[in-house]
């Protein structure tokens, strides 16, 4: 692909997260997508995480295929040689070796000692985070700023999947099951964040997604967050360039504690509005991620999907807040990173 092409597209890829932000890229970058599947049973569920890391200077690029087990917390991480990536320029299409992911479904072809999943699962109803020409995606204005450590994009809040797996010789049904999509990719994971994620509450179609990280900025650095809850068809917003403030945010052994305050659009007005999230870590299912650093893949990341999120929201109508929605979000994806003191 040529210089003038390259540029081309990835202004287009501004308008649209899900797709390849990496072409022109030769070193110090990476990209990765974040497929979670649970079957109808809630008793099988996985984290599929394909993506490109490239080196600084070049050394240790590789593609790879990432899995969680969710109900053990056992993980596998599949590396793939760089050429074994491939992407379709402007379109949520991607490969690595025998492995296709998009945004209507995965195909996997993984044959190792290891691990062995080979099926299709497929995706229906995706439910990307709004994009439009002022706020490409859960980022906002953000989108536009060149020089972001990390970028993040949300691809589907909430979808029926269908399909089968075989999981190390057993074939798991997952039509009638959930999923979600997301994706990060840019320099380097952040030094500290928290992140968490559901989409299984008492009725289907509502779904949190919920991060907080420190962003360096013009040689300094600030807490920034995004917290998104799509509920009955609203998606309430949370977040800095919201206006959006933290009031409490605490991580102890066994819980994270996440209130926050903020302009919402509800019922077509703009009003006020408070979201709590008590986040209940469950460590049984909890294992080591890798995440990109600037220099390696490396295996730092908590991450579990058997946490429970506790979720109140409310919003100020006729002068009192009005409790609008209260649940408790099964199977949530948790991940605490870095130096968490940076952003407590």
């Amino acid at each position: 692909m040529n210089s003038a092409r390259t540029a081309l597209t990835r202004l287009k890829t501004i308008w649209q997260p899900a797709a390849y932000h990496g072409f022109g890229h030769r070193a110090g970058y990476f990209e990765g997508w974040y497929f979670k599947i649970v079957d109808p049973t809630e008793h099988r569920r996985y984290a599929i995480i394909p993506g490109v890391f490239l080196g600084k200077d070049g050394v240790d690029s590789h593609s790879f295929v990432q899995t969680l087990d969710g109900a053990s917390g056992a993980t596998c991480y599949h590396r793939y040689p760089l050429e074994a990536f491939s992407a379709a320029p402007s379109a949520f299409d991607i490969r690595v070796g025998p492995n296709r992911f998009t945004a209507q479904g995965i195909e996997l072809n993984i044959d190792r000692p290891e691990q062995r999943i080979i099926g299709r699962v497929a995706f229906d109803g995706v439910t990307p985070w709004p994009v439009t020409w002022q706020s490409p995606g859960i980022m906002d204005w953000y989108s536009f700023v060149p020089f972001m450590e990390c970028y993040h994009g949300v691809l589907s809040l909430d979808h029926a999947v269908r399909g089968q797996l075989v999981i190390d010789g057993a074939a798991v049904d997952f039509h009638g099951g959930r999923g979600y999509i997301e994706k990060d990719w840019g320099e380097a994971f952040p030094r500290a964040w928290v992140w968490m994620q559901t989409n299984h509450f008492e009725r289907t179609g509502i779904s949190l997604t919920a991060s907080v990280a420190r962003i360096p900025w013009l040689g300094t650095a600030f807490r920034g967050f995004i917290v998104g809850l799509l509920c009955d068809g609203t998606l309430y917003r949370f977040a800095s360039y919201t206006g959006a403030v933290i009031d409490r945010l605490e991580v102890t052994e066994h819980q994270v504690f996440w209130a926050m305050r903020g302009p919402v659009d509800h019922a077509g007005v703009k009003r006020q509005a408070r979201l709590s999230l008590v986040a209940h870590r469950d460590e049984e299912g909890v294992d080591l991620l890798h995440a990109p650093m600037r220099t390696a893949m490396l295996q730092r990341v908590l991450e579990s999907l058997t946490a429970a999120v506790d979720v109140t929201l409310s919003v100020e109508i006729d002068g009192r807040m009005v409790e609008v929605f209260a649940g408790r979000g099964r199977h949530a994806g948790l991940e605490l990173g870095g130096n968490l003191e940076e952003i407590l």
